[in-house]
């Protein structure tokens, strides 16, 4: 069973990740996660903390030798920064921590933040205490899982990219073919869109955005190619792979939608509008030697893949710290005030992209050892080659 666990603050000394489960023998280096650590700190309108770190991990368990061994894998990523937060987040108690609370007291929440909804559950008076762990900087944690599962994919033929389709009210255009590695493509623009006239309305809006002291929001669009026939299940609500990716989106901070194929648009039109006609395709054998004349669909059907790419829209909400702030309740006095500014970015949707591929190939990558599992990759991949001599069987 893959999983996978996080730990760590945003100014804290370092943030950890855990994944369980992954096979012994996927070559595996700390170049290969520190590619995507990069590009999640990429993107027009990030913040000063992206000058401030260069992620890069360290294995601490489960590979030697340039492959995984089988054992959890544990990673650290350490914080930069942490040297000008040492006095405010040290674990241990200090000298004037009798006298009153330390620097940095965040007691004017936030609107759209976990600050005043955290600090009332856990019954804290620092809202401190809660937004250094809901704050972003915890998905570079999920990057480095993410990108492990993603190299788990590689070698036996899944790819995983992402794009931006809309930021703060422009619309990208998708082009009617997407490149074979759409990352080189999207990760080329400033804003990882692959509509080279939006990109430049996109940076128009985040300069002013940014002169405004305001937030901007998007969509990014993942697209998963080379997918067998038949990951996930029917049978059970909890094993439907399209509910999985979606819990897995709605889980990055910030993503509030998120769309599989054509998504709500499905609603508004009729069935002959919506639903995919299938026709034969010998030789497609990771779909069954069939093929979709369109993937309105998505990639999923049944709550199982099709062979056909899987296409993910994720959402995201402009970001909660505003430079020029809303109103909100100092918990300590009960008084009406201006809500706190943390350092921030005017958009992160470039950057959710990346952790909306890391996450859908967390997921991907569980769902392929639940039906080809094995304790190494060469066994995953036996156990793949025989289930795709079957679809040859049945259909070729």
């Amino acid at each position: 069973m893959l999983r996978f666990t996080t730990a760590g603050e945003s100014h804290g000394p370092a943030l950890v990740s855990i994944l369980e489960g992954m096979p012994a023998g996927v070559p595996l280096l700390a170049a290969d996660i520190d590619a995507d650590l990069a590009r999640r700190q990429q993107g027009y309108g990030r913040g000063r903390r992206m000058q401030i770190e260069t992620d890069r991990i360290e294995f601490l368990s489960g590979v030697r030798a340039g492959e995984t061994l089988g054992s959890p894998i544990s990673m650290l990523i350490r914080n930069s920064d942490w040297k000008n937060w040492v006095e405010i987040m040290d674990p241990a108690p200090r000298d004037g921590d009798a006298d009153g609370p330390r620097k940095r007291l965040v007691t004017r929440v936030r609107p759209g933040h976990a600050d005043l909804t955290g600090l009332l559950k856990y019954d804290r008076s620092d809202a401190r205490d809660i937004l250094e762990r809901a704050s972003a900087r915890e998905t570079t944690a999920r990057v480095a899982a993410g990108a492990v599962c993603r190299v788990l994919l590689s070698e036996v033929g899944i790819r995983v990219g992402s794009h931006l389709v809309h930021l703060g009210g422009v619309d990208a255009a998708r082009p009617d073919a997407l490149p074979v590695d759409i990352n080189a493509a999207s990760d080329a623009s400033p804003v990882r869109t692959l509509d080279p006239a939006a990109e430049a309305e996109m940076m128009a809006r985040i300069d002013a955005a940014k002169k405004d002291g305001n937030t901007l929001g998007g969509i990014c669009e993942v697209v998963v190619t080379g997918l067998p026939v038949g990951l996930g299940s029917h049978v059970s609500w909890d094993r439907r792979l399209d509910g999985r990716l979606g819990q897995a989106m709605l889980s990055i901070p910030a993503v509030k939608g998120v769309e599989i194929g054509l998504g709500f648009e499905t609603a508004r039109r009729a069935g002959a509008d919506v639903h995919d006609e299938i026709e034969a395709a010998p030789g497609n054998t990771r779909t069954g030697h069939v093929r979709r004349r369109t993937n309105r669909a998505g990639g999923t059907e049944g709550g199982m893949t099709t062979g056909e790419p899987l296409v993910v829209r994720v959402a995201m909400k402009p970001i909660s710290t505003l430079m020029r702030p809303l109103g909100t309740v100092d918990v300590a006095t009960g008084q009406a005030a201006s809500a706190v500014a943390e350092r921030s970015d005017v958009t992160a949707v470039p950057a959710m992209g990346v952790i909306a591929e890391a996450m859908a190939a967390y997921v991907l990558a569980e769902a392929l050892l639940e039906k080809f599992g094995g304790d190494s990759l060469g066994e995953v991949r036996r156990n793949l080659d025989a289930y795709l001599a079957r679809l040859d069987e049945r259909l070729g």
